[in-house]
């Protein structure tokens, strides 16, 4: 059914109801060109004073068909499996420390949490 959604201030509401009804129907979204493992998956970042943590919705991926790098600006997610792959790259929201972080993945969710490191160095003045 099309809907002109050019004044429905709850057109993403819906979109995303659909998109979720034909995932879990095992269909595709109809503005989806290849609906694969990627458009199915929700990562959000989120930053504190102190930390940066990321949370990603991996479904049908166990835990050893993961791999995540960092570089300190971005995290990369990357899973296979028989029915699903997957590979994005996250911006973070702040520069982390790549080497403290640490990661947790329990029924398809997957989070990832960084400590992150000072935007700026200051400069002493001789």
């Amino acid at each position: 059914m099309d809907r002109d959604d050019r004044d429905d201030p709850f057109g993403d509401f819906f979109e995303e109801i659909e998109r979720m009804m034909n995932e879990m129907a095992g269909g595709h979204h109809p503005h989806e060109e290849d609906a694969g493992f990627g458009s199915e998956t929700h990562v959000d970042a989120f930053a504190t004073e102190e930390t940066v943590r990321l949370v990603a919705d991996l479904p049908a991926v166990s835990k050893e068909q993961l791999s995540i790098q960092c570089d300190g600006d971005s995290l990369t997610i990357s899973a296979a499996s028989d029915r699903r792959e997957y590979d994005e790259t996250v911006e973070l929201p702040a520069p982390v420390d790549e080497h403290s972080g640490s990661a947790t993945f329990n029924n398809g969710v997957l989070e990832v949490e960084f400590d992150r490191v000072d935007d700026s160095a200051s400069i002493d003045v001789l």
